[in-house]
C-alpha cells in the first residue's frame, strides 16, 4: 500500500514527528509492506456491483496485524467494568456475557495506531474516545490513525468510510480541549 495524505488533527503530525520519529518510520514501512492486492478477495453480492472482486476490510486488518506484530507492536486489550448504579429501581439488568472491552490495535512506546476500514462512525469513535480513553489510561499519549482514500474506498463493500471524508467532518468539529494529537494517514493500494 502507499500513503496517498496526511492530515494534522490537534497538532498530530508535528507531535508524532518530533516525539516518535524512529516509529513513524517503522508505521510507514508497516503500511508499504501490507500487499493490497492479496487482499482483493471479497465477492460482492451488492446490487450496484454483483459479482464483483473487492478489497476485504477483515484481509486487509490481518495484514496489518501481521506486519505490526512482526514489528513488536502490540493490541491491548481493556475490560470494560459497566457501572450499575444508574439503572432506575424497577429495572434489573440482563448480565453481560463474556465481557466487554475496548481494544487498541497497535501500542509501542506511547503511540497508539488504529486500522480502520469500516463505517464512517467507527473513524470518528477511534479519534474522538478511544484514544482519549487509553491516553486517560496511560497507554498513549499520541495517536495515528490509518484509513483508505476515496480510491481505495470505491474498491470496497459500500458504507465505508474514507479519508476525505473524515477530514471534512474533523475539520468542521474542531479540537476539544481532551483531544490527543492524531496524526491521520490515509493509504492506497
Amino acid at each position: 500500500m502507499r500513503i496517498a495524505g496526511i492530515y494534522s488533527f490537534n497538532n498530530g503530525v508535528k507531535t508524532v514527528e518530533s516525539k516518535y520519529p524512529e516509529l513513524l518510520k517503522e508505521v510507514r514501512h508497516c503500511i508499504q509492506t501490507v500487499n493490497a492486492s492479496l487482499c482483493k478477495t471479497k465477492k460482492s453480492e451488492e446490487k450496484t456491483m454483483p459479482g464483483e472482486i473487492l478489497y476485504s476490510p477483515v484481509d486487509l486488518n490481518s495484514e496489518f496485524k501481521k506486519i505490526f506484530f512482526q514489528h513488536g507492536w502490540r493490541s491491548i486489550r481493556v475490560r470494560c467494568e459497566y457501572p450499575t448504579q444508574f439503572y432506575v429501581a424497577e429495572y434489573s439488568p440482563v448480565k453481560l456475557r463474556g465481557g466487554a472491552f475496548r481494544e487498541m490495535d497497535f501500542i509501542k512506546e506511547k503511540l497508539g495506531v488504529e486500522v480502520q476500514f469500516g463505517k464512517y462512525s467507527f473513524m470518528v469513535y477511534n479519534v474522538a474516545a478511544k484514544m482519549t480513553i487509553f491516553r486517560n489510561l496511560s497507554f498513549i499519549d499520541t495517536g495515528i490513525e490509518i484509513v483508505p482514500v476515496k480510491a481505495l474506498a470505491d474498491g470496497m463493500s459500500t458504507g465505508v468510510s474514507y479519508y476525505e471524508q473524515f477530514l471534512w467532518d474533523l475539520e468542521h468539529r474542531g479540537v476539544s480541549n481532551i483531544d490527543i494529537p492524531v496524526m491521520i494517514i490515509g493509504v492506497d493500494a
